[in-house]
């Protein structure tokens, strides 16, 4: 249901610019022992799917304390450029689009350009 896609979109933009908001108030590293995530997530699939607002909430409570929060102020380890505002909405529109930026022939709107410096035109 595309509406219900729409909504679940606008759920999870605000998801994350509240976590981004926010992002001061977790610990730099993940907090948890090993197995305490498997631990939280049932044995057997559930019969019928959540919502995506229950899904949220369990990436807020179970996914967040897992990670470390490489965006946090505090971590200077890795500095990953993929996590920039632009880069975000560039990658839903890529994951929305099913690019499979391989080859020309598949795509050749994600495959063309890189190669531009090094095209040589000929008169």
């Amino acid at each position: 249901d595309i509406e219900e896609f729409r909504k679940a979109g606008y759920a999870t933009v605000d998801f994350i610019c509240q976590y981004y908001q926010q992002i001061r108030e977790f610990p730099v590293q993940s907090t948890v022992n090993p197995g305490d995530v498997t631990q939280t997530i049932p044995i057997e699939p559930p019969q019928d799917g959540d919502s995506w607002d229950v899904i949220l909430k369990d990436i807020e409570r179970i996914v967040l304390p897992g990670i470390t929060h490489w965006q946090h102020p505090n971590f200077y380890a890795f500095f990953p450029a993929n996590a920039s505002f632009p880069a975000m909405l560039g990658d839903m529109i890529s994951a929305g689009l099913g690019v499979q930026g391989m080859l020309w022939v598949i795509q050749s709107s994600s495959t063309s350009h890189p190669n531009r410096s090094q095209v040589q035109h000929v008169p």
